[in-house]
């Protein structure tokens, strides 16, 4: 009797821990067991057999693909940009469907969207609508011979004047050196070069222009852009010698602060942008203007040339990403997912994925070899309300960066730094007290994260350290 216990104790221990699995990695939802019953509760009467308001009928899987009137309503791996997703989750009372209903549930909701983002099955048995991305990531392919020779720091700076400030000037961008231990920090009217190990200061750049929207290292850590200016006023960028300080060009005469900018890795070409809707691309050896980019409408909010060299990204205030030829300043990709500002752009190093952040709380991993969102984290910053808070609350995600090993490394209004796999899976997390957390760096040792928040502080996370 002891051992018929003992072996079915053994046994609902394994069935126990077969269901966690199982509750941890749900299998995919397909249409015949999970959305046909959510559909015929709340969508068939309008949308079924019998009647088919604008030519939709959803209780069949093939009469559902081919859509209605105004077109398809899902699309395979997408459900942002699928009409049946958006109908259901319209923040608008009047648009939203079911007519004259509350919302659905949240779990159906969650329910259809895993099921468009995971390929559409039929059935159990049925093959995904959506291929499977190849996102694995070798470090050694970003090997790069311009980094040969010596790392550069600087040397015997000049004095910089610091303005007077009635407040800490909020660090809105900061980056490390990619072969020194060298961060330039952004400050009111210059910029703070630090020692990315004792973190001491070490000199500054003076930048009379204004603000400091936008440093930038090159690839080989010899130049740093600074872009901004004065709103209203005027913008400018300027590339620095990071040894001497000395100044080697200053590009674009605009009429307000730049607030996006990136030199290309071959140091030929500075993209920049802002309140004008417009991307400049201009040389940096004769200033003349290259190329503009004009699709977007509105202002410009992030620029970024790949590793390689062969495409530009620019993203604005309206959510808009797109996705540029470098060299003749062509379009290739228009990026379709954010649905408000994107406030930040970052390559991994091999330049097969783009990953955008922005208001909307989304981080995305694209695969620029077709444009698809191969991870798509649609609240990957989600904010907290505290008690007696109403209405909206702040969300968004305000800073990305890559680390060496294809890591990525994300801030957000809800005051958190958190770091994510190249699955988009996240593995440790790091908060800022009593600020907000607006600008990140990765040290060239790949394990030291910094911070810049918005009261002027710098704070620095040791990855090693970290929960995981």
């Amino acid at each position: 009797m002891k051992f018929i216990r003992l072996t079915l104790c053994i046994l609902l221990c394994l069935c126990s821990a077969q269901d966690s699995a199982t509750a941890q990695e749900p299998s995919p939802p397909n249409f015949d067991e999970h959305v046909k019953p959510v559909l015929r509760q709340y969508c068939l009467k309008c949308h079924g057999d019998d009647k088919q308001e604008a030519d939709l009928n959803l209780q069949a899987y093939g009469a559902l693909l081919r859509g209605g009137s105004g077109g398809p309503v899902v699309q395979p791996g997408r459900s942002s940009q699928s009409l049946l997703f958006q109908a259901i989750t319209s923040a608008d009372d009047a648009a939203r469907m079911p007519p004259d209903s509350p919302p659905l549930p949240q779990e159906k909701v969650e329910l259809i969207r895993r099921w468009i983002d995971t390929g559409l099955r039929q059935s159990a048995d049925s093959t995904a609508m959506v291929q499977e991305r190849k996102l694995k990531f070798t470090p050694a392919a970003q090997t790069d011979t311009a980094t040969a020779g010596p790392a550069v720091m600087p040397e015997s700076l000049p004095p910089v004047a610091i303005s007077p400030v009635t407040r800490p000037f909020p660090v809105i961008s900061l980056d490390s050196s990619p072969r020194a231990p060298l961060l330039a920090v952004a400050d009111l009217d210059r910029v703070r070069l630090l020692h990315g190990n004792s973190q001491q200061e070490l000199g500054s750049l003076a930048y009379p222009e204004g603000e400091p929207h936008v440093v930038r290292f090159s690839r080989d850590g010899t130049v740093l852009l600074v872009a901004g200016g004065r709103p209203v006023e005027h913008g400018l960028v300027v590339l620095f010698d990071v040894r001497s300080g000395r100044r080697l060009a200053e590009l674009g005469d605009e009429i307000d602060a730049i607030l996006a900018a990136d030199l290309s890795p071959d140091q030929q070409l500075v993209a920049l942008g802002g309140s004008g809707r417009t991307v400049k691309v201009y040389s940096t050896t004769s200033g003349e203007l290259r190329y503009r980019l004009t699709r977007h409408t509105d202002w410009i909010t992030a620029a970024a040339f790949s590793p390689d060299g062969r495409r530009l990204a620019t993203a604005d205030r309206a959510g808009g990403l797109h996705l540029w030829d470098a060299e003749s300043g062509g379009i290739l990709l228009n990026l379709a997912e954010h649905s408000a500002a994107v406030r930040a752009l970052d390559w991994r190093s091999d330049s097969q994925i783009l990953a955008s952040a922005g208001d909307d709380g989304r981080v995305v991993w694209w695969d620029v070899s077709d444009g698809f969102p191969a991870i798509n984290r649609t609240d990957a910053h989600p904010p907290t309300r505290s008690p007696g808070t109403y209405g909206s609350i702040p969300n968004g995600v305000l800073a990305i960066r890559f680390d060496r090993q294809g890591n990525l490394v994300s801030s957000g209004r809800d005051g958190v730094v958190r770091l994510w796999d190249m699955a988009g899976n996240e593995q440790a997390s790091f908060r800022t007290d009593a600020a907000i957390p607006i600008s990140i760096a990765v040290l060239p040792d790949g394990n030291t994260v910094t911070i810049g928040d918005s009261v002027g502080s710098t704070h620095f996370w040791q990855l090693q350290q970290a929960e995981r």
